[in-house]
């Protein structure tokens, strides 16, 4: 039997923390070690419980989502985060987003959909709510950095598009590896040699940057 993926949550309010707790919690396979009431709770709980996630809330007091994600992301070894927002949440979520969080998922989502989305990240692959995922696109067209275009993609090889694809299905590694018949480390290195090409620091940003020129359709 796998280890059970090993949960930080951070959110200002009690009810949801407690109830995302609950949640995920009560899943076999996932146990929460530490809840934060803010952002700047969110290194200090990592260091001491090592988690292999961390689910936080964009909008918080103090230090919010995307400040959080920034500090975390310095620390060597650092787990992925799953954001947390709301429908209209655009401007924070495309920070949270461009501070390097592996995906987003809406607070009134199904509880079936939080624990798919925890698993997808938790396995290293990425979760964009197909709900937002076309604003996000239309606010990275917009950005003074223009997107990856299809020139960039034609730098890839025919399997590490693939693998882009599966990606954008927001496949795990172990799920690409099976689908493509391939091993872990070999998706991994065509992963890392994705990301490199497009110019992209982590798979969300890959998978806008696919989107955006048709490759994720």
């Amino acid at each position: 039997m796998s280890a059970a993926v090993r949960i930080v949550l951070a959110d200002d309010q009690a009810l949801v923390r407690a109830g995302l707790a609950m949640v995920l919690g009560s899943e076999d396979g996932f146990t929460v070690v530490a809840q934060c009431e803010d952002g700047a709770g969110v290194l200090p709980a990592v260091r001491a419980h090592r988690p292999d996630l961390v689910l936080v809330d964009v909008r918080m007091p103090r230090v919010d989502g995307p400040e959080a994600i920034r500090r975390l992301r310095s620390e060597p070894g650092a787990p992925p985060v799953l954001t947390l927002t709301t429908f209209d949440d655009d401007e924070v979520l495309w920070a949270a987003l461009d501070a390097g969080a592996a995906g987003f998922v809406l607070k009134d989502s199904p509880a079936e959909v939080l624990v798919d989305a925890v698993r997808a990240v938790a396995a290293g692959g990425a979760w964009l709510d197909p709900r937002v995922l076309p604003r996000v696109l239309d606010r990275a067209r917009r950005r003074p950095a223009p997107a990856a275009g299809t020139a960039v993609l034609d730098r890839l090889t025919p399997r590490e598009a693939d693998v882009l694809r599966l990606v954008c299905r927001g496949a795990s590694n172990a799920e690409i590896a099976g689908a493509l018949r391939l091993g872990e480390r070999t998706v991994k290195s065509h992963v890392s040699a994705i990301l490199a090409k497009l110019g992209v620091r982590d798979r969300a940003a890959a998978i806008v940057a696919a989107y955006d020129a048709g490759l994720g359709r």
